[in-house]
């Protein structure tokens, strides 16, 4: 089963898979430089759960420790996705991205990468069509 952070633990995977490495004093520097402030001892036992939970290990140097990321980028990020989608929208993924390119003003580029995306789908995912006495014309 697949372990999906909570907002939190993502906050520290985000530092984790930006820096490969880092201490809780860097993850706190991080998270504070991201708009948001926390504890030493907090960072401290968040790291801890994570650790029980398989999400980040530790090395350890002297009395120093480093944590690094054993959740991957790709598949936390995919399970998160998918959980919003699921949670907010019933799976409806046209629903979604009308709100979300609704949301902001998007780049040419951004708009190119979307459209790539979506002939991508268009061609791992080629539609059936159902025979009828004739056949529909494209």
């Amino acid at each position: 089963m697949e372990i999906v952070p909570t907002e939190r633990e993502l906050q520290a995977l985000k530092v984790l898979w930006q820096e490969g490495e880092a201490t809780i004093r860097e993850i706190c520097a991080a998270i504070k430089r991201g708009g948001d402030s926390l504890a030493y001892t907090t960072v401290l036992s968040l790291l801890q759960v994570m650790e029980q939970k398989g999400l980040v290990g530790h090395r350890a140097s002297g009395k120093v420790y480093s944590y690094f990321a054993r959740a991957e980028r790709e598949p936390t990020v995919r399970a998160l996705a998918r959980g919003f989608l699921d949670r907010v929208f019933d799976g409806a993924v046209d629903e979604y991205l009308v709100h979300a390119l609704e949301s902001k003003r998007h780049s040419p580029e951004e708009i190119r990468k979307l459209e790539e995306l979506i002939a991508q789908a268009k061609q791992a995912r080629p539609t059936s069509r159902r025979k009828s006495g004739k056949e529909a014309s494209s």
